[in-house]
């Protein structure tokens, strides 16, 4: 075995599983529910557990959102770092963050993140969080900067715009709240929205080229 990878006892183990299931019991109920409508016992109830037994975990819903966004934030970061030392395309490895950035796993963050601006209570409770996630979010734009430089300098992005204004129109092609709407109320399917967003990024909205405008800025 290799002696790299962390051995676990069998109580670890469990702690570690009952851990998770509290978690995807949490983000359920959370997304069916909102946030002042979930409660621990519910979480509780639908893993199987004694309410007593999540508070082990976790002394709060604050605490199940932040471990929620970390664990997500985490896994961007690896996958992130696995696509920049791989050999594929700066367009392919941007894409890709993309299309993590915006769907799957993390489409279900954007939701429950449209849920949590929808109510101030939420919001102000999270902020006495916020800096424990910064961090990560930091480290995550870093590595899209990194990528958008390289980008520029393979000729995939103009550039004649600041590196930095491209890694922020990364970021802020769509709001959590405005994706979520235009998934649950313009019912786009997710695959399809992330095409289009991939498009606008790569090429932008007008409809002839203005790359010449831009370089006479």
């Amino acid at each position: 075995m290799d002696a790299d990878v962390p051995r676990y006892t069998l109580r670890e183990r469990q702690r570690q599983e009952r851990e998770d299931l509290i978690l995807r019991a949490a983000e359920a109920v959370l997304l069916e529910k909102g946030y002042h409508e979930t409660s621990m016992d519910e979480i509780a109830a639908r893993v199987g557990i004694a309410k007593g037994t999540v508070y082990l975990h976790f002394t709060s819903k604050e605490d199940l959102i932040q471990e929620l966004f970390k664990r997500d934030m985490q896994q961007l970061l690896q996958e992130i770092d696995t696509l920049i030392a791989s050999s594929v395309t700066v367009r392919e490895k941007l894409r890709a963050v993309l299309r993590q950035v915006y769907g799957g796993m993390l489409y279900r963050r954007f939701r429950l993140l449209a849920l949590l601006y929808d109510s101030p209570g939420s919001r102000q409770a999270l902020l006495t969080k916020k800096e424990s996630l910064r961090q990560y979010g930091e480290q995550i734009a870093q590595r899209i900067l990194v990528l958008v430089e390289e980008g520029q300098a393979t000729g995939l992005l103009n550039a004649h715009i600041p590196a930095v204004v491209l890694q922020t129109a990364f970021f802020g092609l769509l709001t959590p709240y405005v994706y979520d709407r235009l998934i649950t109320q313009a019912h786009i399917e997710p695959d399809e929205l992330i095409a289009q967003l991939e498009y606008v990024y790569f090429h932008g909205v007008a409809a002839n080229e203005a790359s010449q405008e831009l370089e006479k800025m």
